[in-house]
Protein backbone atom coordinates (compact mmCIF):
# COMPACT_ATOMS: atom_id res chain seq x y z
CA UNK A 1 0.00 0.00 0.00
CA UNK A 2 1.25 3.63 -1.00
CA UNK A 3 2.55 5.45 2.48
CA UNK A 4 0.68 8.35 1.31
CA UNK A 5 -2.60 6.63 0.93
CA UNK A 6 -2.69 4.79 4.16
CA UNK A 7 -5.70 7.46 5.56
CA UNK A 8 -6.11 11.09 4.89
CA UNK A 9 -5.58 12.28 8.33
CA UNK A 10 -2.86 14.96 9.24
CA UNK A 11 -1.86 16.38 12.60
CA UNK A 12 -1.37 20.00 13.42
CA UNK A 13 2.15 21.00 11.93
CA UNK A 14 3.10 17.43 11.47
CA UNK A 15 6.67 17.55 9.27
CA UNK A 16 6.85 15.37 6.26
CA UNK A 17 9.47 13.48 8.05
CA UNK A 18 7.32 12.89 11.03
CA UNK A 19 4.42 11.73 8.63
CA UNK A 20 6.85 9.18 6.80
CA UNK A 21 8.39 7.51 10.02
CA UNK A 22 4.58 7.52 11.27
CA UNK A 23 3.29 5.80 7.95
CA UNK A 24 6.21 3.44 8.14
CA UNK A 25 5.26 2.59 11.88
CA UNK A 26 1.52 2.36 10.89
CA UNK A 27 2.34 0.06 8.44
CA UNK A 28 4.09 -2.53 10.90
CA UNK A 29 1.31 -1.53 13.39
CA UNK A 30 -1.27 -2.62 10.74
CA UNK A 31 0.97 -5.47 9.92
CA UNK A 32 1.28 -6.61 14.17
CA UNK A 33 -2.64 -5.99 14.13
CA UNK A 34 -3.43 -9.11 10.99
CA UNK A 35 -0.60 -11.22 13.37
CA UNK A 36 -2.71 -10.96 16.51
CA UNK A 37 -5.73 -11.64 14.83
CA UNK A 38 -4.10 -14.44 13.02
CA UNK A 39 -2.89 -15.88 16.58
CA UNK A 40 -6.55 -15.40 18.22
CA UNK A 41 -7.74 -17.72 15.54
CA UNK A 42 -5.20 -20.09 16.01
CA UNK A 43 -5.73 -20.38 19.54
CA UNK A 44 -9.45 -20.54 19.26
CA UNK A 45 -9.11 -23.49 17.33
CA UNK A 46 -6.79 -25.69 19.61
CA UNK A 47 -7.59 -29.04 20.15
CA UNK A 48 -10.40 -29.77 22.71
CA UNK A 49 -7.33 -30.23 25.54
CA UNK A 50 -6.87 -33.24 28.28
CA UNK A 51 -9.61 -34.07 30.41
CA UNK A 52 -8.28 -32.45 33.53
CA UNK A 53 -8.13 -35.47 36.07
CA UNK A 54 -8.64 -33.80 39.36
CA UNK A 55 -11.80 -31.91 40.66
CA UNK A 56 -8.91 -29.63 42.73
CA UNK A 57 -10.63 -28.69 46.21
CA UNK A 58 -9.81 -25.00 46.02
CA UNK A 59 -10.21 -22.71 49.93
CA UNK A 60 -12.75 -19.60 49.45
CA UNK A 61 -13.65 -17.14 52.20
CA UNK A 62 -17.23 -16.92 52.94
CA UNK A 63 -17.96 -13.91 53.95
CA UNK A 64 -21.73 -14.60 55.21
CA UNK A 65 -19.81 -17.34 57.78
CA UNK A 66 -16.94 -15.93 58.58
CA UNK A 67 -15.13 -18.79 57.86
CA UNK A 68 -13.46 -20.55 54.41
CA UNK A 69 -15.44 -22.82 52.41
CA UNK A 70 -14.12 -25.84 50.38
CA UNK A 71 -15.05 -25.11 46.08
CA UNK A 72 -14.27 -27.91 43.50
CA UNK A 73 -12.45 -26.76 40.49
CA UNK A 74 -15.89 -27.65 38.91
CA UNK A 75 -17.86 -25.35 40.97
CA UNK A 76 -15.75 -22.21 39.58
CA UNK A 77 -17.72 -22.95 36.62
CA UNK A 78 -20.77 -20.83 36.30
CA UNK A 79 -24.24 -21.94 35.26
CA UNK A 80 -24.18 -20.72 31.58
CA UNK A 81 -20.56 -20.24 31.02
CA UNK A 82 -18.28 -23.18 30.20
CA UNK A 83 -15.47 -21.46 29.98
CA UNK A 84 -12.71 -21.02 33.04
CA UNK A 85 -10.11 -18.06 33.09
CA UNK A 86 -8.10 -18.71 35.94
CA UNK A 87 -5.11 -16.70 37.14
CA UNK A 88 -2.40 -17.53 39.46
CA UNK A 89 -1.59 -14.58 41.31
CA UNK A 90 2.22 -14.97 42.76
CA UNK A 91 1.39 -14.72 47.27
CA UNK A 92 3.04 -17.64 49.09
CA UNK A 93 2.18 -18.43 52.80
CA UNK A 94 3.25 -15.70 55.01
CA UNK A 95 4.42 -13.40 51.93
CA UNK A 96 3.84 -10.42 50.90
CA UNK A 97 1.73 -10.15 47.74
CA UNK A 98 3.08 -9.56 44.42
CA UNK A 99 3.23 -6.17 42.93
CA UNK A 100 2.90 -7.28 39.39
CA UNK A 101 0.17 -9.57 39.74
CA UNK A 102 -1.67 -7.09 42.16
CA UNK A 103 -1.32 -4.03 39.65
CA UNK A 104 -3.34 -7.02 37.15
CA UNK A 105 -6.02 -7.31 39.69
CA UNK A 106 -6.14 -3.71 40.16
CA UNK A 107 -7.22 -2.94 36.95
CA UNK A 108 -9.47 -6.34 36.37
CA UNK A 109 -11.64 -5.79 39.26
CA UNK A 110 -12.87 -3.03 37.65
CA UNK A 111 -13.55 -5.12 34.54
CA UNK A 112 -14.78 -8.32 35.82
CA UNK A 113 -18.20 -7.54 35.94
CA UNK A 114 -18.12 -7.25 32.19
CA UNK A 115 -16.24 -10.36 31.37
CA UNK A 116 -17.87 -12.70 33.88
CA UNK A 117 -20.92 -11.90 31.52
CA UNK A 118 -19.32 -14.37 28.79
CA UNK A 119 -16.98 -16.52 31.20
CA UNK A 120 -16.12 -17.30 34.77
CA UNK A 121 -12.90 -15.60 36.24
CA UNK A 122 -11.25 -16.48 39.25
CA UNK A 123 -8.14 -15.54 41.24
CA UNK A 124 -5.79 -18.19 42.69
CA UNK A 125 -2.94 -18.06 45.02
CA UNK A 126 -1.05 -20.51 47.62
CA UNK A 127 -1.97 -18.61 50.27
CA UNK A 128 -4.12 -19.07 52.66
CA UNK A 129 -7.41 -17.90 51.85
CA UNK A 130 -7.46 -15.51 55.12
CA UNK A 131 -4.25 -14.18 53.99
CA UNK A 132 -5.68 -13.43 49.78
CA UNK A 133 -8.83 -12.15 51.12
CA UNK A 134 -7.25 -9.97 53.55
CA UNK A 135 -5.43 -8.32 50.81
CA UNK A 136 -8.23 -8.22 48.43
CA UNK A 137 -9.97 -6.44 50.90
CA UNK A 138 -7.01 -4.03 51.26
CA UNK A 139 -6.87 -2.90 47.36
CA UNK A 140 -10.71 -2.48 47.84
CA UNK A 141 -11.55 -5.46 44.90
CA UNK A 142 -15.38 -5.44 44.51
CA UNK A 143 -15.43 -8.38 42.10
CA UNK A 144 -12.51 -10.74 42.08
CA UNK A 145 -13.09 -14.09 42.74
CA UNK A 146 -10.39 -15.08 45.44
CA UNK A 147 -9.97 -19.06 46.09
CA UNK A 148 -6.56 -20.19 47.92
CA UNK A 149 -4.99 -23.52 46.42
CA UNK A 150 -2.97 -24.00 49.38
CA UNK A 151 -4.62 -27.50 50.47
CA UNK A 152 -3.94 -28.85 46.84
CA UNK A 153 -1.53 -29.86 44.04
CA UNK A 154 -2.78 -27.56 41.33
CA UNK A 155 0.09 -24.81 41.61
CA UNK A 156 2.70 -27.65 41.15
CA UNK A 157 0.33 -29.58 38.30
CA UNK A 158 -0.06 -26.73 35.95
CA UNK A 159 3.38 -25.31 36.76
CA UNK A 160 2.50 -22.08 38.89
CA UNK A 161 4.95 -23.20 41.30
CA UNK A 162 8.86 -24.51 41.39
CA UNK A 163 10.24 -27.60 42.97
CA UNK A 164 11.71 -24.73 45.83
CA UNK A 165 7.69 -23.98 46.39
CA UNK A 166 8.54 -19.96 44.08
CA UNK A 167 5.27 -18.75 42.99
CA UNK A 168 4.57 -17.83 39.23
CA UNK A 169 1.92 -15.96 37.77
CA UNK A 170 0.65 -18.05 35.09
CA UNK A 171 -3.16 -17.35 32.99
CA UNK A 172 -4.44 -20.77 32.49
CA UNK A 173 -8.36 -21.27 30.75
CA UNK A 174 -10.25 -24.43 31.88
CA UNK A 175 -13.56 -25.32 29.71
CA UNK A 176 -16.65 -27.71 30.66
CA UNK A 177 -18.14 -29.39 27.75
CA UNK A 178 -20.55 -31.77 27.93
CA UNK A 179 -19.42 -32.24 31.83
CA UNK A 180 -16.07 -32.96 31.61
CA UNK A 181 -13.39 -29.96 32.42
CA UNK A 182 -10.33 -29.67 29.69
CA UNK A 183 -7.55 -27.64 30.03
CA UNK A 184 -7.28 -25.64 26.99
CA UNK A 185 -4.64 -23.20 26.84
CA UNK A 186 -1.82 -21.82 29.40
CA UNK A 187 0.53 -18.74 28.96
CA UNK A 188 3.04 -20.83 27.87
CA UNK A 189 5.29 -17.71 26.86
CA UNK A 190 6.93 -17.55 30.50
CA UNK A 191 8.64 -21.44 29.52
CA UNK A 192 9.43 -20.30 25.89
CA UNK A 193 12.61 -19.42 24.80
CA UNK A 194 13.06 -15.17 24.93
CA UNK A 195 15.46 -12.89 22.58
CA UNK A 196 17.92 -11.45 24.25
CA UNK A 197 16.78 -8.38 26.30
CA UNK A 198 13.26 -9.15 26.11
CA UNK A 199 10.48 -9.60 28.66
CA UNK A 200 8.53 -12.78 28.28
CA UNK A 201 5.46 -10.90 27.83
CA UNK A 202 3.07 -13.77 28.73
CA UNK A 203 0.41 -12.04 30.41
CA UNK A 204 1.28 -9.02 28.80
CA UNK A 205 -2.20 -9.51 26.65
CA UNK A 206 -4.25 -8.79 30.46
CA UNK A 207 -2.07 -5.88 31.66
CA UNK A 208 -2.61 -2.56 30.51
CA UNK A 209 0.19 -1.18 32.19
CA UNK A 210 2.84 -1.92 29.44
CA UNK A 211 0.24 -1.52 27.21
CA UNK A 212 0.06 2.05 27.82
CA UNK A 213 3.73 3.04 28.55
CA UNK A 214 5.12 0.92 25.29
CA UNK A 215 2.74 4.02 23.34
CA UNK A 216 4.86 6.40 25.17
CA UNK A 217 8.59 7.98 24.16
CA UNK A 218 9.91 6.56 27.49
CA UNK A 219 8.22 2.95 26.86
CA UNK A 220 8.91 0.30 29.75
CA UNK A 221 11.79 0.78 31.92
CA UNK A 222 13.21 -2.59 32.97
CA UNK A 223 14.49 -1.37 36.55
CA UNK A 224 10.75 -0.33 37.02
CA UNK A 225 7.74 -1.85 38.48
CA UNK A 226 4.71 -1.37 40.27
CA UNK A 227 4.21 -0.90 44.03
CA UNK A 228 1.42 -1.67 46.28
CA UNK A 229 2.04 1.90 47.77
CA UNK A 230 3.20 5.47 46.27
Amino acid sequence: MDQEQLHALRFPGESADYRRARNDLLSAEMELRRQIEAVAAMRRALPPGVAVATDYAFDEWDAAAGAPRTVRLSELFEDGKDTLFLYSFMMAPCERACTSCTSIADWLDGELRHITQRIAFVFCSKAPIEEFSAHGQARGWRDARLVSSHGNTYNRDYHTESPDGRQHPIATVFTRRDGTIRHFWTSELAYAPCDPGQHPRHVDSMWPLWTILDRTPEGRDPDWGPRLEY
